[in-house]
């Protein structure tokens, strides 16, 4: 059986606690692979290397670490085939889905090639009698990433491009459903520059994460995954006097207007809502039609579309449409949440609870479900499913469907498809989410922007990559400077008044 362990001051480690979890081959159903989980001593040894590898790392000019992310850009661009096969292996996703992945990742990294100029400081001349100011972006020292299964290669260069730019050691504690892509990503950097120890790969359970958070170099904490773990981690790490940004779970609404082309928001659904199993924070799981009639034929329209999906795994070639969901467990509680949709009287339009796929029927795949006629009290419309899972909710009016969105507990993103721009002005002024959508279904902000939702989505005051990840990353410091000229006057005891 196949062993993964760390990645620490620049080479793969073995594990040294005994403890072991499986890494599943989601399209089969078998355990491909065990991977070492961390104990506290051994995370903290990892955060110490990287704090002494970091001085002279910070201390490197913002260009030169700008030039080791112009290589690592090269170097994902050489070995994009060789991740996105690893990626799928463990993950489950499609080839073009799993370089998908990659290609968002990347598009950050090429960003943090801009570090010099996010990293100036500002200044004033004469701010008084002979007095100049100004400030300086430093690093934080050590930040960490604790980071989701669904997206093992876009949601760490996310986290560890901006922090590495800004000149700190990052510590990644990837999923450990799939851990080689972290792992790969870590030796890439070692061989577009990056110093050994300056990057750390931990694996890990709850012990880890806890490691993380309790550890006192540590400076600064991000996390992606789902809401209660995004609060217990904001909650734990900021107590520790860090600074924290989580972001959690989803439910994502889609409005489509009366005068909506429908041809067009029912393929933007179906992208949205089954695309990668439906495992993705910013997946679209709620349509909401404007009216009757709209809500008739966008159904009418979903459902061939729908039946005409092909599920498999990513070896059966890019015309599948989506693969298996990451674990079984999470395959059972996909199916638990549709049998509460059931049992609460929402119309299942398409059953895909019996779905096999002949040859990988322990698998963990999930087939397509839609559901209609879906109310805002069922426990399919609060909680975020995770899976093939599309509820269409029927709204009377334009109000009704903005208040639904508006409503919920979770903010992250949001669409409207619609021909109208005044509609479309007053949907994204007023809605009360942080990542917005008009004839865009799913509203991913490219990487010089900002990503990040409003509610329980998200915890901080910074967002995702965009400037805010380099303000998230450094500490702003400012002087004052005065240099005396002529003959020098005797101490003052009073705030000089200006002149």
């Amino acid at each position: 059986m196949k062993e993964i362990g760390h990645w620490i001051n620049g080479k793969l480690v073995a594990g040294t606690s005994g403890k072991f979890a499986d890494v599943f081959n989601p399209a089969t159903g078998e355990v491909q692979a065990r991977v070492a989980l961390a104990s506290k001593a051994e995370l903290d040894q990892a955060t110490a290397d990287a704090a002494k590898a970091q001085v002279k790392w910070g201390a490197t000019n913002p260009q030169r670490r700008a030039r080791v992310m112009m290589a690592m850009v090269g170097l994902l661009n050489r070995d994009m085939d060789k991740l996105a096969e690893a990626l799928s292996s463990e993950h489950g996703k499609t080839i073009p889905d799993a370089k998908g992945d990659i290609q968002r990742g990347l598009e950050v990294i090429e960003f943090c090639i801009g570090a010099p100029h996010l990293l100036k400081g500002e200044f004033t001349d004469s701010a008084g009698p002979g007095i100049d100011m100004y400030s300086m972006r430093q690093p934080i020292g050590v930040a960490a990433g604790i980071t989701p299964f669904n997206f093992p290669a876009m949601i760490p260069m996310w986290k560890m491009g901006p922090a590495l730019a800004c000149g700190n050691a990052f510590i990644l504690k990837p999923s450990e459903r799939a851990p080689t892509v972290p792992l790969m990503l870590a030796a890439l950097m070692k061989e577009a520059g990056l110093p050994d120890g300056v990057m750390q790969v931990i694996n890990g359970d709850k012990e880890s994460v806890d490691a993380i958070l309790d550890n006192e170099t540590i400076s600064g904490v991000g996390f992606v995954g789902s809401t209660p773990i995004a609060q217990y981690i904001y909650a734990r790490g900021t107590a520790n006097g860090k600074r924290v940004q989580c972001f959690g779970g989803a439910k994502n609404h889609m409005i489509i207007m009366p005068d909506a082309d429908l041809d067009q928001a029912a393929d933007a659904l179906v992208g949205a809502g089954y695309g990668a199993a439906g495992e993705r924070c910013m997946a679209i799981s709620v349509a909401v039609p404007v009216g009757e009639a709209t809500a008739d034929a966008l159904v009418a329209k979903l459902i061939p579309r729908i039946e005409k999906l092909k599920v498999g795994p990513y070896t059966a070639g890019n015309d599948v449409d989506y693969g298996p969901v990451v674990t079984g467990a999470a395959k059972a509680n996909i199916l638990k949440l549709v049998e509460s949709g059931v049992a609460a009287g929402a119309e299942l339009v398409i059953d895909g609870r019996d779905f096999k796929l002949q040859g990988y029927e322990d698998g963990f795949f999930v087939g397509p479900h839609l559901f209609d006629k879906v109310t805002t009290d069922m426990e399919i419309y609060r909680k975020e499913i995770f899976g093939p899972v599309l509820s269409v909710v029927r709204a009377k009016t334009y109000e009704e469907a903005i208040g639904m969105a508006m409503d919920h507990e979770y903010g992250n993103g949001t669409a409207i498809y619609t021909r109208d721009g005044d509609t479309a002005r007053d949907f994204a002024a007023r809605i009360n989410v942080g990542m917005i959508g008009i004839n865009v279904p799913i509203p991913v902000p490219l990487a010089y922007h900002t990503f990040g939702g409003w509610k329980k989505s998200s915890f901080g005051d910074l967002n995702q990559h965009g400037p805010d990840s380099f303000r998230f990353y450094t500490r702003t410091k400012t002087i004052t400077a005065r240099w005396p000229s002529g003959i020098k006057e005797g101490a003052s005891l009073n705030f000089k008044q200006m002149d």
